[in-house]
């Protein structure tokens, strides 16, 4: 079982960060990158859930509540791969996290 620890704090601090945002960066990308995150993280999530289904997809949920958004899907993804995760997936899922975080700025 993967140590998750570390994913869900930075999910945590990503979250936090779309939240602070002020509307015109939500509104110039940010809130699209973090629901482009979002979705990534709610398929892997899925796929290792139900292997072998079509990933349902994720309901856009508007621009000011997209930190929130991240947060539930990034710690429901923490929670799925602390319980069938393999052992890199954590570190993966970390790599996924900061190579969006720019973005999300």
């Amino acid at each position: 079982m993967p140590d998750v620890t570390a994913l869900a704090t930075a999910v945590d601090r990503l979250a936090d960060r779309v939240r602070a945002l002020p509307q015109s960066a939500l509104r110039r990308g940010a809130a699209e990158a973090a629901y482009a995150l979002s979705c990534e993280l709610a398929r892997w999530a899925q796929q290792l859930e139900e292997p072998g289904t079509v990933p349902r997809p994720l309901p856009r949920v508007g621009e000011f509540t997209a930190g929130d958004q991240l947060a539930v899907v990034g710690h429901d993804l923490a929670a799925v791969l602390a319980e069938r995760g393999a052992p890199g997936d954590p570190a993966r899922a970390l790599a996924l996290l900061d190579e969006h975080a720019a973005a999300l700025r």
